[in-house]
């Protein structure tokens, strides 16, 4: 079965709000192996709501539609259904008296706006609502089937689980389940995996697909296996991740939720060691991920922002001379500040950035980033160039100092 999404509300188009109605739909279709082909938004016009179930119709089996089912005038989904369907509008007495119900329960009188909210297009099903006041359709047209949801997610989602998805279960016949799996890569640009990737490509098709995501300094590949039950989904997502990572090594950080600072963790805790960390320009952003992983202090020591350069001297111990003869953004005063963090934090290893983030020039060109860690194995430095903006070089950074760290602690296990 084909299914399409469609969210209702120039709130969307605006980004006054972030349409999370999409991804919650798109994962519980998947999870009960519907594939949704589209998402489509559109503004609260009755003509173009319209206009967008006619084609989403011609395309798909089912049409989930989110939102436009208030009582206010910018309110028009229904309008547009009964358009699209050829069906007139009627209002059920039923509805309507559930809502003055609901009113009375709150001790106040309904206003009579929200008597719209009990007009359907003929013919529909109702689906109740059990948290606002806005009632669910189901509506059968032109061979295929069509949803109208409230737009407030927690609504949406009621409905979504309690009717929505059993009466597609319910359509689909023969069940299938879809089973994805993120695996997440630092340390290596989307085009290089992609071609590291080719055999892997080609090897997939049919049952399996895989698709790339880059950004905040990683690149996320995603698998995905449809098959007749979740086991021999699992199983073939599973084949498809060895293959991933027998081509691509130690550049792979993890799966789904394990992120960098959490595989850092876990490293550290598996070696018994601490973590120290010393800053300039991420300006704590280091520490504050680090410490973002519950459990964090049984590992991590601190960070210390030496964000001015006279701090790098008095808070690190950086040498005078390595300061004036190197500057700053070097390799050599890199290495001073994070023996200097793991010597004033005690730390078993230390990680430490320098560079520049912009906008402006300081020595170096923007961009520049030289990242140093220190512990038993020795020291390991590195210099890029990062692209983008302050805070994008900023936030580029910050993953480029985790994965040394997580790179310096595989060498250590």
């Amino acid at each position: 079965m084909r299914a399409e999404v469609l969210a209702v509300g120039t709130e969307l188009l605006l980004g006054d709000i972030i349409n999370t109605n999409a991804a919650s739909i798109g994962q519980a279709l998947a999870s009960i192996g519907v594939d949704c082909y589209m998402h489509t938004t559109v503004g609260d016009n009755e003509d173009r709501i319209a206009g967008a179930m006619a084609v989403a119709l011609e395309r798909a089996d089912a049409l989930i539609i989110t939102g436009g089912l208030g009582p206010t005038q910018d309110d028009v989904t229904r309008e547009a259904i009964a358009r699209v369907t050829g069906r007139p509008l009627i209002r059920d007495p039923e509805i309507e008296q559930q809502l003055r119900a609901r009113f009375a329960e709150l001790g106040r009188p309904m206003p009579e706006v929200n008597a719209r909210q009990a007009d359907v297009p003929k013919g529909a099903s109702i689906i109740e609502p059990t948290w606002g006041t806005a009632p669910g359709l189901i509506i059968e047209h032109a061979g295929g089937v069509m949803y109208a949801v409230p737009g407030v997610p927690a609504e949406m989602e009621d409905m979504l689980a309690r009717a929505v998805l059993p009466d597609l279960v319910r359509r689909t016949g023969e069940p299938t389940r879809i089973v994805s799996r993120i695996i997440r890569i630092a340390g290596i640009s989307e085009s290089a995996i992609a071609e590291k990737l080719q055999d892997v490509w080609q090897m997939l098709g049919g049952e399996r697909t895989m698709a790339f995501l880059a950004g905040g300094g990683e690149v996320r590949v995603r698998l995905t296996a449809k098959a007749p039950d979740a086991a021999r989904a699992q199983d073939l997502v599973a084949a498809a991740e060895a293959s991933v990572r027998s081509a691509l090594g130690a550049a792979v950080i993890g799966v789904d939720d394990e992120t960098l600072e959490a595989v850092v963790g876990t490293l550290l805790l598996a070696r018994g060691w601490t973590l120290g960390a010393a800053e300039s320009l991420t300006g704590g952003a280091l520490g504050s991920r680090i410490s973002s992983t519950p459990g964090a202090s049984e590992y991590f020591r601190g960070s210390i922002v030496s964000y001015a350069t006279d701090v790098k001297e008095d808070l690190l111990g950086v040498p005078a001379w390595v300061l004036e003869e190197y500057g700053p953004v070097s390799e050599p005063v890199a290495r001073a500040m994070a023996d200097g963090a793991r010597a004033r934090l005690t730390a078993d290893i230390a990680v430490a950035l320098t560079g520049v983030a912009g906008p402006s020039e300081q020595g170096r060109p923007v961009g520049t980033v030289v990242i140093a860690v220190a512990g038993p194995l020795g020291e390991v430095v590195r210099e890029v160039r990062l692209p983008g903006d302050r805070s994008t070089v900023r936030t580029l950074a910050v993953s480029g100092g985790l994965n040394l760290v997580r790179l310096y602690l595989l060498e250590a296990t």
